[in-house]
């Protein structure tokens, strides 16, 4: 089982171009499914010796445990796409997991900022320090563009066509996309890379990242949002923003804006529509709550009823 999922994974970042992140969580979903072998089946089958009755019970065991569904939807899948390798190399006859339902997951509405509190997260990193000035564009790129974390950090000056003010980024598979940078993005990163520094430290690979650590090496994504962190502690904002958060602000400020759904999707580099239908009902909510709170019959219907 252990060299099926060896080979799974190279097939995984080969022909499936699937991201470092897709493909350690996939480990840990699959290391998960083995302990529980070892410990209640008593062994570690083989491809071919896993069956429906087993992965039932893997998943029996997961509710159990109190896992959230969409981490159980997640294992089942990671399942599905493993034994759906092994069965076209040969190394079993059929999936024994294609039969097995993915649990029901409802969609929970994106956490956003509003603009004046995007505003306050903006202008808190300080435009008189080399690193406050990195933050500020790193906060600002996030946000104008609706970039991911894992996006901006592998973002190389070359990306950045400053004639055109266009990103090329590189999204989920390495998918590429274009992005505008908007103006107040543009003069953040036009201030960070006239003091942007490399060091002895600094390798080739980091000599191409528009953004820094103070030690002249490619910034991480632990990196931003421990810088996040902090600013958020400083304006006083949720602490349920994330790095997500700001992209999440973008779709939203960008529909409430008149902006078309599928416009939005291709500048979030969406695969699917749906995907991005999840932020119209962030804008239904707030219709539905400016309405509740200001209109004298809201709630005609409640009192009636009481």
């Amino acid at each position: 089982m252990e060299a099926a999922f060896e080979g799974f994974q190279r097939y995984l970042h080969i022909e499936r171009n699937a991201s470092e992140l897709t493909r350690k969580s996939y480990t840990e979903d699959f290391i998960s499914f083995l302990d529980y072998c070892a410990d209640r089946v008593g062994y570690v089958p083989t491809p071919e010796q896993a069956d429906i009755p087993m992965l039932r019970g893997y998943l029996t065991y997961l509710y159990d445990c109190g896992y959230e569904r969409s981490t159980i939807a997640r294992r089942l899948a990671c399942l599905r796409s493993l034994f759906r390798y092994c069965n076209r190399e040969g190394l079993c006859a059929t999936n024994p997991a294609k039969a097995l339902r993915t649990p029901r997951v409802g969609r929970k509405l994106p956490h956003y900022l509003n603009s004046r509190e995007i505003s306050e997260l903006l202008e808190a990193p300080p435009a008189n320090t080399p690193m406050g000035l990195r933050d500020r564009a790193a906060l600002e790129t996030l946000y104008t563009a609706g970039l991911r974390v894992a996006e901006l950090v592998s973002l190389n000056l070359s990306d950045w066509d400053q004639d055109t003010n266009i990103l090329r980024v590189r999204g989920k598979g390495k998918k590429e996309r274009i992005a505008p940078v908007g103006s107040f993005a543009e003069k953040a990163l036009q201030r960070w890379l006239e003091v942007r520094t490399l060091s002895d430290k600094s390798s080739p690979e980091d000599r191409e990242a528009i953004f820094l650590n103070r030690f002249g090496q490619r910034i991480t994504t632990r990196s931003i949002g421990r810088m996040l962190e902090k600013y958020l502690k400083q304006t006083g904002l949720s602490d349920k923003t994330s790095p997500h958060t700001l992209r999440h602000s973008f779709a939203t400020h960008l529909l409430d804006g008149g902006a078309d759904l599928r416009s939005v999707q291709e500048l979030l580099g969406h695969k699917s529509l749906t995907t991005t239908q999840i932020y119209t009902h962030v804008s239904t909510a707030r219709l539905r709550d400016a309405y509740e709170q200001a209109h004298p019959h809201a709630h005609a219907r409640s009192r009636k009823r009481a």
